[in-house]
């Protein structure tokens, strides 16, 4: 009678003592989409079942050379039907722009359409009319989130419709050194640290279209204007001091992990754009650059007080990935 009586007994002491199971959260990361090219991709990102998904630019290819929005139109069509059914279930999708969905090819603020095209980009992307986005120029945000008990917040930021113009040829820009030039226009610099510096969030996720850490390459990146990329890491190592940061960039057409001091950057590019040239370099780059599609995951796992950001081919393969502690 003793052996059926302790058999329950243990089977409910053993089950108080089973912690109960903790969710992290998963993000998809991703940019570069053209609507008129395959997209075979997707089924190795939902064999992810990741929670959310982050677009960072270039979400469509709708510009044309004279900067007019007709062909943009047409292109938002197509991807809507595109799309995976399953991914645009997800109530948390997030989204920035890069120039191919502003409107002009490398392009900033004289773009002259560029109110209409930021229209366009809220109605795709059924941004509500009580959102900041539908009241200001720009469509930066900021979004906090708690995952485990922590709070998170994720800061995405507007790196076109404020942006002074770029110096040097295409694909071989030079750095702007003008103490005027601009990335982020002051409005957004203010709202910026604003959201910086009066957050209450352990970690802090900042979203941007082109590359923040690199400096090698001729092309679009935070160093063609040094005195911003300067001005932008002070802030980060700023809050870096009490809080984990994470930045996560596209436009590139190939896909890295680069680290500073303060933070790690995971590039994610491109999802069916992928580059021509073989090889890269950068003092900051963590291992290689990976040109092929590909796509990145950021996983959020506060009770093992760790963020994991990996990188992985149209098959699934992971290609790089680096966990961070969180403080």
């Amino acid at each position: 009678m003793k052996n059926y009586i302790c058999i329950p007994f243990i089977s409910l002491c053993l089950l108080s003592i089973i912690p109960e199971k903790v969710y992290a959260y998963k993000y998809g990361l991703g940019s570069c989409l053209d609507q008129d090219r395959e997209q075979s991709i997707w089924s190795a990102i939902k064999k992810e079942n990741v929670d959310g998904f982050i677009f960072l630019g270039d979400n469509v290819y709708g510009d044309i050379p004279n900067g007019k929005l007709s062909k943009m139109k047409k292109a938002y069509q197509i991807q809507k039907d595109r799309l995976p059914i399953w991914l645009m279930n997800y109530k948390d999708i997030l989204a920035i722009w890069d120039d191919h969905d502003f409107g002009i090819n490398d392009g900033g603020g004289d773009y002259p359409f560029k109110q209409e095209s930021e229209k366009m980009f809220l109605d795709f992307w059924k941004i509500p009319n009580s959102d900041p986005r539908r009241k200001r120029d720009g469509i930066y945000f900021k979004q906090t989130k708690i995952i485990e008990g922590v709070e998170i917040d994720i800061i995405g930021l507007d790196t076109r419709y404020f942006r002074s113009k770029l110096q040097g040829k295409k694909n071989a820009y030079q750095p702007n050194n003008d103490s005027s030039a601009t990335i982020l226009g002051q409005d957004q610099w203010a709202w910026l640290k604003s959201s910086i510096f009066n957050s209450n969030a352990e970690i802090i996720v900042i979203l941007s279209s082109i590359q923040i850490l690199a400096t090698n390459h001729p092309y679009e990146k935070w160093d063609n204007f040094p005195l911003e990329r300067k001005k932008l890491l002070n802030l980060m190592a700023i809050a870096a001091k009490d809080k984990t940061i994470i930045a996560v960039t596209g436009d590139r057409h190939r896909s890295g992990i680069y680290q500073n001091q303060d933070f790690v950057e995971i590039t994610a590019s491109s999802l069916n754009r992928p580059a021509s040239r073989d090889k890269e370099t950068d003092p900051l780059l963590i291992g290689n650059t990976y040109r092929e599609k590909n796509y990145g995951v950021l996983n959020i796992e506060p009770s093992k007080n760790k963020i994991t950001l990996s990188i992985h081919n149209k098959s699934g393969q992971k290609l790089n990935s680096k966990i961070i502690n969180i403080h």
